[in-house]
């Protein structure tokens, strides 16, 4: 049995995702207190100028992975965890962080995030990946819950207990990204107040936020639409249970004015 040990996260307050297409919205932006970074689109050594102006400035930047393909029951590229070290050193970054999935399998490549078995069998490749992960990148780690389009069958817990366990035994955080617990209602039928019943909201690191849209019955976590205030309302609900130490915004595309940036981040703080 790991000794699991607790990590503090301190606060964070509200913050967006950084990307190169508004590094200068992002620099003007009233209030925004901290950036979330693709560390697969960074290089050591090679920082965007904007990037490195906003860390002498003061703000914490945080390397957010997509492709470590943690639950992947192949061997754990341990490569790709040292560029996410690599790039959290740079940064000074308080945490490091993924998600809940796996992207290979087989020599292929899905291109997408893709969900779990949620089955003892499962789990255990699962952390006995985040731990090697949590050797390479030497400070708190934490997992995002993804929105998904399908389920696996003969689940053996529910998302939640899954993620419970995955935290006890590894002493990882988490990132609850509210906005995929609105899709996976949507598009799974899963129940977004059983789960933050259930998870355990005192590992969170902080949260995501989103918006998307339906397209033929089916609603897609896009990124580049805005916020629906149902999304916003269950950011609400979690905080009525918590106190989350930060949310973050998520915007990857069709980038809207400053002012509509700026409302969205003021929507997230005042259900803060």
């Amino acid at each position: 049995m790991v000794e699991v040990i607790a990590v503090a996260v301190d606060r964070l307050g509200v913050g967006i995702g950084w990307r190169p297409e508004i590094d200068l919205s992002i620099a003007r932006l009233p209030g925004v207190e901290w950036v979330e970074v693709i560390a697969e689109n960074l290089h050591p050594g090679r920082l965007p100028a904007a990037l490195v102006e906003l860390r002498e400035r003061g703000l914490p930047v945080l390397p957010h992975a997509v492709s470590l393909s943690l639950g992947g029951a192949e061997p754990l590229d341990t490569r790709r965890v040292e560029h996410l070290a690599a790039v959290a050193d740079e940064l000074d970054a308080p945490l490091a962080s993924d998600h809940v999935c796996f992207v290979r399998a087989g020599g292929l490549d899905a291109g997408h995030l893709v969900p779990l078995p949620r089955t003892r069998e499962a789990l255990d490749v699962l952390v006995e990946n985040v731990r090697l992960a949590q050797s390479i990148v030497g400070r708190p780690f934490a997992l995002e819950n993804i929105a998904a389009l399908l389920e696996w069958p003969d689940a053996e817990m529910s998302e939640a207990a899954f993620l419970a366990e995955l935290t006890s035994r590894t002493g990882c955080l988490l990132i609850v990204d509210v906005a995929n617990l609105y899709a996976n209602a949507r598009n799974l039928g899963a129940d977004p107040v059983e789960f933050l019943d259930e998870v355990p909201l005192e590992r969170v690191a902080y949260v995501h936020v989103a918006g998307g849209v339906e397209v033929d019955g089916i609603y897609h976590d896009t990124h580049t639409h805005p916020v629906l205030l149902e999304v916003l309302d269950l950011l609400t609900d979690l905080r009525r249970r918590t106190e989350p130490p930060g949310a973050l915004l998520e915007r990857d595309g069709a980038y809207p004015p400053d002012d509509e940036l700026a409302a969205e981040l003021a929507a997230i703080r005042e259900r803060l």
